[in-house]
């Protein structure tokens, strides 16, 4: 009774922060965050942000009633909060700013800790020093942040005994789909019905470890969610948001995976001739992509239908970001910013 009265306080107290901001928020001078048409805009002026929308966010549980337009003001607060924060005890630029609108969809859409997340440690996001900050600062840790890494601080990765938001601890990368999968598999001997979802970059996907999980999947047909985290930093034979590649023939996809709404269909439908689309359903993934991965909208509605759906197989959902999005330092040079000391 005490968290659920928490969180109608918390509700009402996002209420009232939305009307002021509305009225408030056109960009005019002294502003540090606002929007602009249908674009958040930030003003990088390496003073503290006011991000008084994330403020309300101590947990997952804060952003379930959240409209897009919260939730994309939430993503615009957390790129700025980002950005100072490491400006001041440095970290993971670059690879941070692009997860930002993934960590807030997954967050919002799945019902951790009860729902199971787990992020790959490898190459950009998935080297939990990579996704710490936007997944740390949503689950409770943001007070904490100024002390990751440091001792009797955070902890740069995952961390079980830290926060029940970390399913699980790694110290390799690639090894979040194995990990998933054999989440999925206890899951269904328990006859629970959370979720799992695995969270792998483009550079983890590339290791053995990564297609032997997958691998597997075809045999175990467990029900495990696979978010392919792209940033078009490593060359793998997928489509990309320019259109498809070379079209070859793939697996049938059963009738359940049809239920779906027009905008999973359109991503289904108008990829599934890309030759990663063929690779990744051969292995015994039903593939979705590629999608923006800084579109908040799209990525809330199909992982809500994908986490719907009874789909008695993996599904893997490949997302194409952008490292450094939102900063232009970053932007413009995103390998050189991956990881600062001092930015600002």
């Amino acid at each position: 009774m005490i968290i659920n009265d928490a969180i109608v306080v918390n509700d009402v107290l996002q209420s009232c922060l939305r009307a002021s901001l509305i009225s408030g928020s056109n960009g005019e001078a002294g502003k540090m965050i606002w929007k602009e048409k249908d674009e958040w805009k930030i003003n990088f002026s390496g003073k503290k942000p006011a991000t008084p929308l994330l403020d309300t966010i101590n947990y997952p549980a804060h952003m379930k009633n959240l409209s897009t337009q919260d939730l994309e003001q939430i993503a615009a607060e957390l790129r700025a909060d980002i950005v100072y924060t490491v400006s001041k005890i440095g970290g993971h630029l670059s690879s941070s700013l692009g997860v930002v609108e993934l960590s807030v969809a997954l967050h919002h859409v799945f019902n951790t800790p009860e729902d199971k997340i787990i992020w790959d440690v490898g190459h950009q996001v998935l080297k939990s020093k990579s996704c710490r900050h936007p997944h740390k600062i949503l689950t409770g840790r943001r007070s904490r942040m100024h002390i990751i890494r440091k001792t009797s601080g955070l902890s740069g990765f995952p961390k079980r005994d830290e926060s029940i938001y970390d399913a699980f601890g790694a110290g390799h990368s690639s090894t979040s789909i194995s990990t998933g999968l054999g989440m999925a598999v206890a899951r269904d001997l328990l006859g629970k019905k959370i979720n799992v979802v695995s969270v792998i970059g483009d550079g983890a996907m590339t290791a053995g470890k990564a297609y032997e999980a997958m691998n597997n999947t075809r045999y175990l047909e467990s029900n495990l969610i696979v978010v392919l985290n792209d940033n078009k930093q490593v060359s793998l034979p997928t489509a990309t948001l320019d259109g498809p590649a070379t079209p070859s023939i793939t697996k049938q996809i059963g009738g359940q995976a049809h239920q779906v709404d027009a905008k999973v269909d359109e991503y289904a439908r108008g990829m599934i001739s890309a030759s990663g689309s063929t690779l990744f359903e051969e292995i015994g993934l039903y593939y979705i992509g590629p999608v923006d991965g800084h579109n908040v909208e799209d990525l809330v509605t199909i992982f809500q239908k994908i986490k719907e759906m009874p789909a008695p197989w993996p599904v893997l959902i490949h997302i194409v970001i952008e490292k450094g999005k939102g900063y232009p330092p970053a932007e413009a040079a995103p390998d050189k910013m991956h990881g600062e000391t001092e930015i600002l």
